[in-house]
């Protein structure tokens, strides 16, 4: 005598064998936005020095707020330099790791013409909050490989388009630590360094977005550049 299979039983199979591929599919995709976090870090271990060009973007309420364009300067021990071209055309910021306070020269064609101000200082942050310390590529790939092992990833998304990579990632705010947010990167597939970054709130509002371009890396940039 044959005896019936329970309703439930079939539903649970049912269950089963729709969301194996679904998971599968998961972890593949978290694997492979971690290689590509991998990557980032292996390339950038090999950067002794860089430089870039920034636009970046900050929104209110989906619309935009304030833009700054500026070339970003960065040497290892962490010795940065801001040369702004937009909304300040003629201020450069120094800064050299370690260091409590960060030089600047509203006149770069002046240099004895400069001040002092502390790396706290809010006149000296980005809109978001972020110090100058903050500010450098390697702290941003030390921040998005300690976000996707620390904070739940859900809706991830991982796309090749050319010579790019772009992945979705969730983290933590980079100022108080305690807000999640989302994040749309686009990494160039020949440094393996971000070329686009658009940060969103859990409910996808636009807060911010960085655009970099025309990287030059390893050209023994002189210390000079750095001294204010």
């Amino acid at each position: 005598m044959i005896k019936p299979v329970p309703v439930y039983s079939l539903l649970a199979c049912l269950v089963f064998i729709m969301t194996c591929p679904l998971s599968a599919s998961q972890a593949s995709e978290e694997n492979r936005i971690l290689n590509v976090a991998k990557k980032m870090e292996a390339a950038f271990q090999e950067v002794e020095d860089y430089t870039c060009e920034v636009e970046q973007v900050f929104y209110r309420g989906g619309v935009e707020d304030q833009r700054y364009r500026f070339k970003y300067y960065f040497k290892r021990k962490k010795r940065i330099r801001v040369d702004f071209y937009y909304p300040y055309p003629t201020l450069s910021l120094f800064y050299n790791g370690g260091d409590k306070e960060v030089t600047a020269l509203p006149l770069r064609s002046i240099g004895f013409f400069k001040f002092h101000l502390s790396i706290d200082n809010p006149k000296i942050r980005t809109v978001a909050g972020q110090k100058i310390n903050q500010t450098d590529m390697g702290y941003f790939i030390e921040f998005l490989s300690e976000n996707l092992n620390k904070v739940p990833q859900g809706g991830e998304d991982f796309e090749e388009d050319g010579g790019q990579v772009k992945i979705w990632f969730q983290a933590l705010d980079y100022i108080m630590g305690k807000t999640v947010e989302r994040y749309r990167i686009s990494i160039s597939k020949e440094t393996w360094l971000p070329v686009r970054i658009e940060r969103y709130t859990l409910e996808e509002e636009l807060l911010e977005l960085t655009l970099i371009k025309n990287y030059t890396i390893n050209t023994h940039l002189e210390d000079k550049l750095f001294n204010p």
